[in-house]
């Protein structure tokens, strides 16, 4: 009633500012359209299975039977739950912190050296990040390979030992830093860049002013660049996490989840209970634990980061 009083440029202004409200959420819908059908549907299949008596005869008779939740109770009641849980969540960590630490002295290295140099090294991390992992996988698995890998002949060339027959899959403790070096390799060069990416938009009267005050280079990093990585930092732990928590093909071509299980992590659990043991329904009902954990996870550290950017 009143916009009908209103004067016509004031109505036409009314609705120029809906108009222009309703833009951004035009925009996003292709995008969001797109991940709800290519994320949205498999999400939504995978708890139907997970919900139903989906074995091997299922699979050629498309006939199944409604479980309920008792395949989330064989999982949550199976005793190797906490050990493949704890597995997981400290190899997350590990991961993470790994990739963390040293792509951010990449980042670093990165600011300090010249043009032609920095060109070279993002060539190569360029290179290092966009070659399959399946690829590199199997590349690393050359690499220490037993009899003729280049690392073990290496290490025996400087004195460690003769190590041309050494098995680096043996033991969980070895096979989980061979996983660890391999993803962690793969990992670096998106942080940083990334990283270097945030580093070259800090003005650099910021850190001239921190030189005029005799400020040492520790207290420069963490009083001017951390602060303004913030953000970034927050962004590449997320993607870590979701990353990492995840890993798969390299732990499935390198060890399969050997040995005796212990490198056997949420997604080997799910992939040998639901393709060796052809329950599909219990693999769907670990699958789905999973992506509660990793939202959980996720949804934790978003809120910290919210909070720190509005303290800030």
């Amino acid at each position: 009633m009143l916009l009908e009083k209103a004067p016509p440029r004031a109505r036409e202004r009314t609705a120029a500012s809906r108009r222009g409200s309703l833009l951004p959420y035009g925009l996003l819908l292709p995008a969001a359209a797109l991940l709800g059908l290519v994320l949205g549907y498999p999400l939504v299949r995978l708890v139907v299975i997970s919900l139903q008596e989906y074995g091997l005869r299922s699979l050629f008779t498309g006939k199944t039977g409604f479980a309920g939740w008792d395949n989330y109770a064989a999982v949550l009641g199976d005793p190797q739950l906490l050990p493949v849980l704890a597995r997981s969540v400290g190899f997350c960590a590990a991961l993470v912190a790994g990739t963390l630490v040293i792509g951010s002295g990449v980042a670093l290295l990165l600011r300090r050296l010249g043009r032609g140099m920095r060109t070279a090294v993002t060539l190569c991390l360029i290179a290092a990040w966009a070659l399959p992992n399946v690829a590199s996988t199997l590349v690393w698995q050359w690499l220490f390979q037993p009899g003729y890998g280049v690392v073990n002949w290496l290490l025996t060339r400087l004195g460690f030992s003769d190590l041309t027959q050494h098995d680096w899959t043996t033991t969980p403790a070895s096979a989980f830093t061979l996983v660890w070096l391999l993803v962690v390799w793969q990992s670096v060069p998106f942080v940083a860049l990334t990283l270097h990416a945030g580093l070259s938009q800090i003005p650099r009267s910021y850190y001239e002013a921190a030189a005029l005050d005799g400020a040492g280079p520790w207290r420069v990093h963490r009083t001017i660049t951390l602060p303004f990585l913030q953000p970034i930092l927050g962004l590449v732990t997320i993607l870590s996490v979701i990353w990492d928590f995840t890993v798969f093909n390299q732990i499935w071509i390198l060890t399969q989840g050997g040995p005796g299980g212990g490198t056997t992590t949420l997604g080997i659990w799910t992939f040998t209970r639901a393709f060796s043991r052809n329950d599909f329904g219990q693999g769907a009902a670990i699958a789905v634990v999973s992506v509660v954990l990793l939202v959980g996870l996720t949804a934790v550290y978003v809120r910290r980061l919210v909070r720190a950017g509005e303290d800030l």
